[in-house]
């Protein structure tokens, strides 16, 4: 996968390119990422890219020249892939897992990472999706992007060590992820929970996936509603309510 960034404050990225998931799968040729000042791309003498709006208003606009410029150049190196591009601003739609999942099955990502009040109009009519991490504001895209390119990397084949680690995450399967242990097995009195000691997998998995529907329920009751519940899952949800004292 290829992703370029187009942003005021490059060297915010430095540590994502560098360490950990992300800086493993460059090292491994599995991820190009390529980072850019937009400035850069400005015909302006003084490389400047924001200007007043025009009908007037509070703070200074985008202006579309240095994205159009600098989108024309990533495009013409990449002329194998038609890039998904990505325009971070907090009206965009919601980033989830779903989103992230879509994301990675692409060839090619182009993130922009806005300032200031906001964006000329016209850069909205160069993108693909208009995406937030939230409903709230921040300073700029960057910290956004960095979110949604560590969430969708991970998604990659071959990025993370164990490969069925995505596909129990929280979220990807639907459900909260249940309860996890490691080693001492009694910690200060707190011991594991027994079935998960005892070897029988069969009845590992229905605590685990019991435990998942448990915390699911109990925390973000919503997810719920958007997921066909199985016989087993149903019958599970009872119990849980049952022991819960839900009804």
């Amino acid at each position: 996968m290829r992703i370029d960034v187009l942003t005021l404050f490059p060297r915010m990225f430095d540590g994502l390119l560098s360490e950990s998931i992300i800086g493993k799968a460059i090292g491994k040729n599995l991820l190009d990422i390529k980072v850019r000042n937009f400035r850069d791309f400005s015909t302006n003498k003084h490389q400047q890219v924001d200007d007043y709006p025009y009908g007037g208003g509070a703070g200074m606009l985008l202006k579309v020249q240095p994205i159009h410029d600098g989108l024309t150049v990533i495009k013409e190196e990449a002329v194998s892939s038609k890039p998904r591009v990505i325009l971070l601003d907090p009206a965009g739609k919601p980033f989830d897992q779903n989103m992230a999942e879509e994301f990675s099955r692409e060839d090619h990502l182009v993130f922009i990472c806005g300032h200031y009040e906001g964006y000329d109009e016209r850069i909205r009519s160069l993108v693909t999706d208009e995406v937030s991490l939230g409903d709230y504001v921040l300073t700029g895209g960057e910290l956004g992007a960095m979110v949604m390119i560590d969430a969708t990397i991970r998604l990659l084949p071959e990025v993370l060590g164990n490969e069925n680690s995505a596909k129990t995450d929280s979220h990807s399967t639907g459900l909260l992820e249940h309860p996890q242990y490691t080693r001492p097995a009694v910690y200060e009195g707190m011991e594991v929970p027994h079935v998960l000691t005892n070897g029988n997998h069969k009845l590992i998995e229905e605590w685990q996936l019991k435990e998942s529907l448990r915390r699911t329920l109990l925390r973000r009751p919503d997810m719920l509603e958007k997921i066909e519940l199985t016989k087993e899952m149903s019958r599970l949800l009872e119990e849980i309510k049952n022991e819960e004292n839900m009804k």
